[in-house]
């Protein structure tokens, strides 16, 4: 069989030589191109069609929000007012059940007092990595670039070299020696953006513009990412600290009413439910103490744009509950998400859309996405943890059973 050029371009003559490729092999033929792809020429290489997701909307979900910004020179997350309303949170999802069950989450907390939400942390890391002969050569160069943080910073804002992006502001460095091996963990903030392709940029010139020119003890190699940054993969280091994105913290007090009328059960139940499975997830080496983060924050990344494969890192999510004076306080601490509301796929028309929902869309809403992603991931937590809490997990087999599907 000879191997013949795939057109690569997104002009409409490329298009439409893959689309007269593909169409007999697809069910419906040339039917499944029939929607405008103009808007999505600059999402993607090779713009053939477009996927369509069926999108859920649950709401209103009531959630007091903190309102924030970034502290100045050092880059510390600051609280500058509170406010409470109801959100409806799109969800893009083909799993059976998600939306009815996150919807039931959402009112309990709503019949409780609603959701309180904080963000704790902004970062976003690139881990480069450089070589040397020996350790000894590694370390010395560890203790040189961890003083050149102030130098570093004040290089990239000179501006030294072409294309580097102003709005990822660099806030700190560390190292990790291991053989002959620096690992120098860059830490960035990057305004509304999540920020990879910037960091990448700057790290790069960092590395190639500062160190390489300037490094006491030469390199033999350097490597833009040693794969310690935490990115689209789960990660003790990330879970535990944060810093491949926004720290966030959803947080309530179901009532004794609340869990029996809607959530079907008991507060003992809850409590014991959380104790098994604490442990399990302890026993299994689980990168998460957590049911079912991945769930509700995919949905909602896939309707609003963003970067389907950050799910790895940003449903690391560490839940807790206990008893307390008046009912049952539950958290949702999920420690690295990777959200943006504005560049990447956030631009696209649906997604821009949905964004807008949420009042989420543009400059400045960074932190109010991050806390409905938390607000609507504990939504579904508690909903899902009720069902298994029940005797002998009896509504989460049902809630599987009718919703599941094939049979």
């Amino acid at each position: 069989m000879e191997l013949r050029r795939w057109p690569r371009k997104n002009d409409p003559d490329s298009i439409r030589a893959r689309q007269d490729e593909l169409a007999p092999r697809l069910d419906g033929g040339r039917d499944v191109f029939e929607h405008d792809l103009a808007p999505f020429a600059q999402a993607t290489e090779a713009l053939t069609g477009v996927a369509v997701h069926p999108v859920a909307v649950v709401g209103p979900i009531e959630v007091e929000l903190g309102e924030y910004e970034l502290a100045e020179p050092e880059g510390h997350v600051l609280e500058r007012g509170r406010v409470r309303e109801g959100v409806y949170v799109p969800l893009a999802n083909t799993e059976g059940g998600l939306s009815i069950s996150l919807y039931r989450g959402a009112r309990a907390v709503g019949e409780s007092g609603g959701f309180r939400t904080h963000v704790l942390k902004d970062r976003i890391t690139r881990a480069s990595a450089f070589l040397f002969a020996d350790a000894s050569a590694a370390i010395s160069f560890a203790h040189w670039i961890e003083a050149q943080l102030g130098d570093m910073k004040a290089w990239l804002a000179s501006e030294p070299v072409a294309n580097l992006s102003k709005h990822a502001k660099l806030r700190e460095l560390e190292t990790h020696v291991v053989g002959p091996m620096c690992h120098v963990m860059y830490a960035f903030t990057t305004g509304d953006a999540c920020g990879m392709n910037m960091i990448t940029r700057n790290s790069y010139a960092l590395n190639q513009g500062y160190v390489m020119e300037r490094a006491p003890v030469r390199p033999r190699r350097a490597m833009l990412e040693g794969n310690m940054g935490g990115d689209k993969k789960p990660s003790a280091r990330y879970f535990e600290r944060g810093g491949h994105g926004k720290t966030v913290l959803a947080e309530s007090t179901l009532t004794e009413e609340a869990v029996r009328r809607v959530l079907k059960t008991t507060i003992d139940d809850l409590a014991e439910l959380a104790f098994v499975g604490t442990h399990g997830a302890i026993a299994s080496g689980m990168q998460s103490v957590a049911f079912t983060p991945a769930t509700a924050i995919a949905a909602v990344f896939a309707a609003t744009g963003q970067d389907i494969g950050m799910v790895g890192t940003s449903s690391m999510a560490h839940g807790t509950a206990q008893r307390v004076p008046g009912g049952l306080h539950v958290s949702m601490r999920l420690a690295s998400l990777e959200v943006a509301t504005v560049g990447g796929g956030t631009t696209l028309p649906y997604a821009r859309s949905w964004l807008r929902l949420m009042d989420c869309d543009g400059p400045g809403k960074v932190y109010r996405l991050a806390q409905i992603v938390a607000a609507a991931t504990l939504s579904l937590e508690i909903s899902a943890s009720a069902a298994m809490a029940t005797a002998g997990s009896e509504n989460f087999y049902r809630a599987h059973f009718e919703r599941g599907g094939l049979r």
